[in-house]
């Protein structure tokens, strides 16, 4: 039984200035002095950044939390969890300022993996993450333990929660349909569209180190390839350079950078050193 991420897409194009709102408020939002903590030990992308980008990126995390509720099904909700939850939706706009998920009011939180119809006990099929439609739009599940999990392993190119807010990312524009057009210059569509197919193809014929999941359709090529991106910058860059300057633009971001950024001075890289990319391994057994 294979482990499925879920998106589900509807139909319209937006501006991009409608879609990122810019959020004003008359009040400051107090930050708990335990975030920083957490977010510290917790998640990489944080952790790495320098003290003006930690405060940018809590006061986001703050803002996401105060508009978007976090609900538990079976399960207790934690201020870890919802931190998670908030860092896996503040890491794809952290581009740009002044935002937030237009088709988003809540996110949750399942004890274990889950199948369509929405049965944790005994499931058909094993679902960790899910975006809603219909019924269910506006919300978003994730499986709890899979959601840790995507933050303990840095180095497997995969974040269940990260996975599902590029999904929202996606649907900025009306649809999730692996275009984020609200995010790409109309020169750099047909440029996307032949590297998504020709990426795919290498994936069907196995070519490709990129996981099979992103074969299934253009949508979890997306996510799949932006999962990529933020857990293992310098292999894609190595790997594929091009889907990495095209996912750079496309987030606003430079993540081979941001992960350097923060470096006191630079330092000899051997075989034997510790791979910049933030594995664990040695760099002659990881990007070299």
């Amino acid at each position: 039984m294979s482990v499925l991420y879920g998106g589900l897409a509807i139909g319209g194009v937006l501006m991009l200035l409608t879609i990122i709102k810019q959020r004003k408020r008359n009040r400051p939002i107090e930050i708990p002095p335990g975030w920083h903590v957490i977010l510290n030990t917790k998640v990489r992308f944080y952790r790495e950044l320098a003290a003006a980008g930690q405060a940018k990126f809590l006061d986001q995390v703050a803002r996401f939390l105060d508009t978007v509720t976090i609900t538990g099904v079976a399960v207790e909700v934690t201020i870890e969890d919802r931190l998670l939850v908030a860092s896996s939706a503040v890491i794809p706009l952290f581009g740009f300022d002044g935002w937030e998920y237009t088709y988003l009011n809540e996110v949750i939180l399942y004890p274990s993996a889950f199948d369509r119809n929405f049965n944790f006990h005994d499931p058909q099929e094993l679902i960790i993450g899910m975006v809603g439609s219909g019924p269910m739009e506006g919300k978003m599940i994730l499986s709890k333990p899979s959601l840790h999990h995507g933050y303990d392993n840095t180095s497997d190119k995969q974040n269940v929660g990260i996975h599902e807010f590029i999904h929202l990312y996606d649907k900025e524009d009306g649809a999730i349909d692996g275009l984020p057009l609200a995010f790409m210059d109309n020169r750099s569509l047909e440029p996307w569209i032949d590297l998504v197919r020709k990426k795919m193809d290498e994936i069907h014929a196995d070519k490709s180190e990129i996981r099979d999941y992103g074969g299934l359709n253009t949508k979890e090529f997306f996510t799949v390839a932006s999962e990529y991106f933020f857990e293992r910058p310098h292999l894609l860059n190595k790997n594929h350079p091009k889907l990495y300057q095209m996912l750079s633009e496309v987030f606003n971001q430079d993540m081979v950078a941001h992960l350097e950024i923060n470096e006191q001075k630079p330092r000899p890289l051997g075989r034997n050193s510790p791979c910049p990319c933030g594995s664990g391994l040695k760099y002659k057994k990881c990007c070299l």
